[in-house]
């Protein structure tokens, strides 16, 4: 109960200060206020923790309504492997105990396969089951990382002001034994 109460303090409270700080590149000075950068990381705090309480809420907080769908097929699709997986595991299980539990009145579930095939196939089973268990685990992950990233890239400029040019590049340079060309390319990456 104090994990939730702490969870719903912490999505509710906003922790904002209205300072501002300057970063002074070269003769660039840039000004972001200390409001402005904790609303960055906050809303990627709330989206992880959205994410991690309720799978594709934080890709709601985000606002990239597609994605819930992908979320939820795939933990939908490990969790009914993992379900169907389990069942036929317990079948299995229980034949193998009615073939070995030395009472000839106990008839086994599934009597067409002999002890041998019931443990081989409750081995199978279960290893089916535990591929489910990680890879729901993974897809539940991969939603809270998935929920954070994008809140973080959230501010991150795509503009078409962004420009890369490849050019030839070549220099001359003396050397003991005279001069020699040096060739290659050379990229500039142009931020307007």
């Amino acid at each position: 109960m104090r994990v939730f109460i702490i969870i719903i303090f912490l999505f509710f409270t906003s922790e904002y200060n209205a300072q501002s700080d300057t970063i002074v590149l070269g003769k660039d000075t840039t000004t972001k206020t200390k409001v402005q950068k904790k609303a960055i990381y906050s809303s990627a705090r709330k989206a992880s923790i959205l994410s991690a309480i309720v799978p594709g809420l934080g890709q709601a907080y985000n606002r990239k309504f597609w994605k819930i769908p992908i979320i939820y097929a795939g933990l939908g699709g490990f969790g009914y492997m993992f379900l169907n997986n389990n069942k036929q595991y317990n079948t299995f299980r229980s034949n193998v105990r009615a073939y070995n539990d030395d009472d000839s009145t106990t008839l086994p579930p599934m009597p067409e396969y002999s002890s041998d095939q019931s443990q081989t196939l409750k081995l199978q089973y279960r290893k089916y089951r535990d591929f489910a268990v990680i890879g729901f685990s993974i897809v539940y992950i991969i939603n809270i990382i998935d929920a954070n990233v994008d809140a973080h890239l959230k501010t991150f400029d795509v503009s078409d002001d962004l420009s890369l040019h490849v050019d030839p590049w070549q220099s001359t340079y003396k050397t003991s034994s005279g001069y020699r060309t040096a060739t290659g390319v050379s990229l500039k990456l142009n931020f307007k």
